[in-house]
């Protein structure tokens, strides 16, 4: 499994990810539940807590955002983040990444659809994932009315992933409704010497609940073994690529920064497996969706239960895959 050179000493500030759920609270009580009707707060008043006044039946729309060249995975970022600085003042909410593409879904399926294994099944090698276009020229992006906006942080809010270690699953959920479940691998059983942290490390995945306190959105990869940093894999099929670009997604659990991520793997044969060095991997494809479902701040609880359940009654019985019921 690869590292992230800063996994273990980057620190990102705390104070960042709480702001978003004070946000959140601010519009929800301000204006999202006033039967859709439109908000014509101030930043200012949103920002305190103010409540939003309707003088308007229906919400006011903003210009369409045009994209006049190509845009390609390697500038994608960049691309939104001069989107987002351009248009926020634009509109009465902190506007953000996360929420121009969730207000233009099909963002999502078409960066998932870069994924090395959809390609190959479409009959099309690719050796650089970063030079594919994801925003064609002519594709027009939506800003989200007042109302809108507000919905989709109150989703945020509301969103929690949760994971599964025995059963090797990640699932998404929005106000304790079943939105997405991707396969996962998960820690090794066992101890192991690791350069980048310089000591005997449990590979075993940490469980606890917390948050999503970082993106990484331009990985650098490091063999967490020897500290080398590559460029290419291996894939399953034996080919040689480039590594994607896709982000990392880095938790915290129970108060603690233990390094464990959230990120693709180059090698899904390894999913249903204890196969990482403690990070929570998934198909390419899946991370991108993962990654628009988890804002900073986001919730997240990583368990580890043997036992499943339907409608109150167990249905299956999971291998224990870390003795820990011995």
């Amino acid at each position: 499994m690869s590292y992230l050179k800063n996994r273990i000493y980057s620190l990102a500030p705390k104070s960042i990810w709480p702001l978003l759920g004070v946000l959140v609270l601010c519009l929800c009580v301000g204006g999202c539940h006033n039967h859709g009707s439109a908000t014509t707060a101030t930043r200012a008043d949103i920002r305190q807590g103010k409540p939003m006044s309707l003088p308007h039946k229906k919400a006011k729309t903003y210009e369409d955002i045009h994209i006049s060249r190509n845009i390609k995975v390697a500038e994608y970022f960049e691309y939104l983040d001069s989107l987002v600085q351009r248009y926020d003042s634009l509109v009465p909410y902190p506007l953000s990444e996360h929420l121009l593409v969730r207000n233009n879904s099909w963002i999502i399926d078409t960066l998932a659809n870069t994924d090395y294994y959809r390609m190959m099944a479409r009959d099309s090698f690719v050796y650089d994932q970063r030079q594919m276009v994801v925003l064609p020229e002519g594709s027009v992006l939506h800003l989200p009315d007042s109302t809108k906006a507000c919905r989709l942080l109150d989703d945020f809010a509301h969103t929690e992933i949760d994971v599964n270690i025995p059963e090797f699953k990640l699932r998404i959920f929005q106000d304790s409704v079943l939105l997405h479940t991707f396969p996962v691998r998960v820690g090794q059983n066992r101890q192991r010497y690791l350069k980048m942290g310089d000591r005997i490390t449990d590979l075993r995945t940490k469980t606890g609940e917390g948050s999503i306190i970082r993106h990484a959105k331009h990985p650098d990869f490091y063999n967490p073994v020897n500290g080398h940093q590559f460029y290419v894999t291996k894939r399953d099929d034996g080919k040689l690529t480039q590594m994607p670009q896709i982000p990392w997604i880095e938790t915290e659990i129970n108060g603690i920064r233990n390094g464990q991520m959230i990120h693709p793997t180059t090698n899904p044969k390894s999913l249903g497996k204890a196969y990482s060095n403690g990070c929570i991997g998934t198909r390419e494809a899946d991370a991108w969706v993962i990654y628009y479902y988890a804002p900073l701040g986001t919730r997240l609880k990583i368990r580890y239960d043997l036992e499943t359940y339907f409608e109150g009654s167990v249905i299956s019985v999971l291998k224990d895959i870390y003795g820990l019921e011995e």
